[in-house]
């Protein structure tokens, strides 16, 4: 059987009990940093007294899935396997979708445990009325990409959250202020962390309130806004850092391909 875990983003007090069990049971453990996985359990055993038991760490990030799935066996589920990313819930900007939908191919029993998460998190505290939402991911770095992102992040219609890097925050809310100088926005920074901080209005206004050198990680929820037709291609859509299924719903938009269909079809691309 399969189990993804998801873990605190910051404050280690919102692991929940399941989550906790899940991990002490597992006889393998699928960790995006072995290294994350197991200092997690040694504080978790030493806080709340759990007896480790010996377990199996393999490494599974986004730099050696497409390996680790292709020499993937059923017989390795006939072991209790959880998969653990390093913070937040597992196939959310991070790998899981593709260990998911394995299961779902070979008649794998699994199960998805609720838990912290940075882009509801964020969304419910920003306040913004709207009730339909985006997620974004990290928009691209640099280019036209990104604009492009940046533009269909912002006029899509939907309330909208996006990650950012400390070092490409200060540009980000730049080219929001450039773009649309009255477009209020919502940024959380090191959600449940110790310095968590939140800021509201305008890019501009919130730049002010920056100190000059940005660290920690930062979401950003941009309030929704009337669409704006941005003409964009499959081609656009799957360079964009988005969850897949996120991309085959914008995909099902633009070519009225069934939204369902597409996603099976980008999962085994």
């Amino acid at each position: 059987m399969l189990t993804l875990v998801p873990t605190p983003i910051g404050n280690i007090a919102d692991i929940s009990l399941r989550a906790m069990e899940a991990l002490f049971q597992a006889d393998i453990l699928l960790c995006e940093d072995t290294r994350v996985t197991k200092k997690l359990l040694q504080i978790l055993s030493e806080r709340y007294s759990y007896e480790r038991q010996e377990q199996q760490f393999i490494a599974l990030h986004s730099h050696n899935e497409s390996r680790f799935m292709h020499n993937l066996h059923v017989d390795f589920f006939d072991a209790d396997v959880v998969y653990v990313t390093d913070a937040g819930m597992p196939g959310i900007s991070d790998p899981g979708q593709k260990l998911v939908y394995y299961c779902q191919q070979n008649r794998i029993a699994y199960d998805v445990l609720p838990g912290a998460n940075a882009v509801l998190t964020a969304f419910v505290a920003s306040g913004f009325v709207a009730t339909q939402m985006l997620f974004f991911g990290f928009l691209p770095h640099k280019g036209s990409d990104r604009k492009t992102a940046l533009l269909h992040a912002l006029y899509n219609g939907f309330t909208t959250v996006v990650y950012e890097a400390p070092h490409r925050l200060v540009k980000l809310l730049q080219a929001i202020a450039a773009e649309d100088a009255s477009r209020k926005i919502f940024v959380a920074k090191e959600l449940t962390k110790r310095y968590q901080h939140y800021y509201n209005g305008s890019a501009s206004e919130i730049l002010s309130m920056l100190d000059l050198h940005v660290k920690g990680e930062w979401v950003v929820v941009i309030e929704s806004a009337p669409a704006r037709h941005v003409a964009l291609s499959e081609g656009d859509i799957l360079a964009l850092n988005i969850p897949k299924k996120a991309a085959s719903k914008l995909i099902s938009k633009i070519t009225g391909e069934n939204s369902k269909q597409c996603y099976e079809r980008l999962i085994e691309s």
